[in-house]
Formats: structure tokens, sequence, C-alpha cells
């Protein structure tokens, strides 16, 4: 396992309360020892015009899986942090207003400093939406 404690499914859904992934309503709905997954529906709040998912949205939901998932690895919980500092999208189908996407967010690199992590955003049927990755920066608190 890579977390540096192990994390519940509670505890990762309450983190987000009053915050944009409440608002979104992105809710964690696995944990691995490796990975995370989250879901979110396809409504008002994440579509385009054309009532597709609207890909800067997909973008927030790879920045808090991997936000997340990072906080998880800190080298000292309680004091160590995580920023985002690159994150990149490709957008590979659209997904319908109505149905909702997950999220699995899994590491490429653990660093002392850095992180990198992989998400992957599937449809209902396990296809492919959008594929990004995000770089972290540890902050240390002292």
């Amino acid at each position: 396992m890579i977390w540096k404690f192990t994390p519940t499914l509670e505890g990762l859904n309450d983190s987000g309360q009053n915050t944009a992934v409440d608002h979104l309503d992105i809710v964690f709905t696995e944990v691995g020892d490796d990975y995370l997954i989250a879901e979110m529906p396809v409504d008002h709040r994440t579509v385009q015009p054309m009532r597709m998912l609207h890909g800067g949205v997909s973008c927030v939901l790879i920045e808090t899986m991997g936000s997340v998932a990072g906080m998880l690895c800190v080298p000292n919980p309680g004091s160590d942090y995580i920023v985002g500092t690159e994150i990149n999208a490709s957008h590979l189908r659209g997904a319908p207003e109505g149905t909702k996407v997950s999220a699995k967010v899994s590491p490429v690199r653990l660093g002392r400093r850095v992180q990198v992590w992989s998400v992957d955003i599937s449809n209902e049927a396990g296809k492919l939406v959008c594929t990004g990755r995000i770089t972290c920066q540890v902050m240390t608190g002292g």
C-alpha cells in the first residue's frame, strides 16, 4: 500500500464538504492499495452548452483526484501538503448529460518533493472519456 495512513471513503468524502468537490458532487467510491476511484454526475453543474461533460470540469476532477491521492502520500502527514503545479488532459469522447463518469487515479512517480499522478475518466460503459496527468509539489510544513 502506498498510503501513509489508511484512508476511508467516509473520510475522503467528508474532506470535500463545502468545496468545489461538494458542489460538483464528486464522491469517492473505492480505495485500493495504490489507487482511488470517484464518481461524478454529468448534469447542469458539469456540462457545457452542448450538454456534454465540460472539459474544464474534467480538469477539476483530475486535479481533485491527484491532490487527494497526493495528500495521502506526503512524507509527514499533518505538516506536509500538496500543491498542483501542472495539469494536462486529453479529451477522447463526450459524456452526455444524464450520465455519470468515474475517475481512477494511479501514481506515476512518488518522489520526496514531486509527485506525478495519472487519472483516467471513463463513462458508464467503461470507455475512456479523458485521460490526464497532474504534477504536484510536496510542500514541507516544517
